[in-house]
């Protein structure tokens, strides 16, 4: 059984403000979009946006080049995660899979609802969620399911992708992937540095039947997505605004490459094989808590990753020259009290 008592973590504002350098969270550095900034500005909020987002799913729709059907509107990506989990379980799910590290929503709304954990490698005899996100996160690699996933299920499986940083794929193109036998989850604010505003979507795959989606649907409350979240969602199907994103991600590899020749010359030790806008680090120490401490207070937020189960880790959302040089900042300076610390210890107490 799960341990119910455990509370999901994020990076990004805390009980000590907004960090001046915020290391701790994957949006769009370059953001926010001013594109997407000036539609929110002209959104109207005197009136409810339509319940039913009718206009919102056929742009989203055409955009993807999918049936507009298939579009199911949500709150944010960890609402619509909550969403798809009950109803799965509603639908007969008994077990749910997990990358071995992942976003902690995932577990957070297996908790609630009791599934069983099982790992990548067995097999559910039981209606099973299996989820995944490409990017990972807080690895930002590459997934390693599409081998599993490319065969049919042997049973009724709920497949879920979470595409929420693949537009900040930075190492080349991202894959191209057929995603149609999928659910594909889509967060558009992290990818327009605006991640205060709160809308996703979700694609439902080609076999969804029209009554699963319907039932999908009836969970959500009435307006799930305020006047903001749909000019926002409208702002980010639009000529300009991928025109923006794509200009940005070449900001971001040069910040990226800057940022890790930093680590390195840290001596910190980064995970390979990252693929977008954030990366791992193992930091040289054997306890990392009390230094993330004096850093933040300092201004500088790194996002310590044991809840992903990476106990020593940091992830680090690439941010440009004058926040990194902030990060060197800090860490040099809790180097230097680390060091005085030590030599008091080595130091032996006077005689009486």
């Amino acid at each position: 059984m799960f341990d119910m008592t455990v509370a999901a973590m994020h990076g990004g504002t805390d009980a000590l403000g907004v960090p001046a350098h915020d290391f701790s969270t994957n949006r769009n550095a370059c953001g926010p979009c001013p594109m997407a900034v000036k539609a929110l500005q002209a959104a109207h909020v005197a009136q409810y946006p339509d319940p039913h987002y009718l206009q919102l799913q056929a742009q989203l729709a055409a955009f993807h080049g999918v049936a507009v059907e298939r579009i199911v509107i949500g709150g944010s990506s960890s609402e619509l995660i909550h969403r798809l989990t009950l109803h799965a379980v509603r639908s007969g799910a008994k077990n749910v899979f997990f990358p071995p590290h992942h976003y902690g929503d995932y577990l957070q709304a297996a908790r609630v609802w009791r599934l069983a954990l099982c790992r990548r490698a067995e097999v559910s005899p039981l209606p099973a969620l299996s989820w995944a996100c490409e990017p990972s996160s807080p690895l930002g690699v590459q997934e390693d399911i599409w081998p599993a996933w490319s065969k049919a299920a042997s049973q009724q499986e709920w497949r879920v992708l979470d595409c929420a940083y693949r537009p900040l794929w930075l190492e080349g193109e991202a894959p191209q992937r057929s995603l149609d036998t999928v659910w594909q989850l889509w967060t558009p604010n992290k990818a327009l540095g605006m991640t205060g505003i709160r809308a996703a979507y979700a694609i439902a795959p080609v076999h969804a039947a029209g009554a699963e989606l319907k039932a999908l649907r009836d969970l959500a409350a009435s307006w799930v997505v305020g006047s903001h979240g749909v000019a926002m969602l409208q702002a980010w199907v639009s000529d300009e605004v991928q025109q923006w994103l794509a200009q940005s991600l070449v900001t971001l590899r040069r910040w990226k490459a800057q940022q890790l020749a930093l680590c390195a010359k840290l001596g910190w030790q980064v995970v390979p094989d990252h693929q977008a806008n954030y990366f791992v680090v193992r930091l040289p120490l054997d306890d990392i808590a009390a230094p993330l401490a004096a850093m933040r207070a300092q201004g500088v937020k790194l996002r310590d990753c044991a809840s992903f189960g990476l106990p020593g880790h940091v992830r680090l959302g690439v941010l440009p020259p004058v926040s990194q040089a902030a990060l060197e900042r800090a860490w040099l300076s809790i180097q230097g009290s680390l060091k005085d610390a030590s030599n008091d210890l080595a130091t032996p107490p006077p005689h009486a």
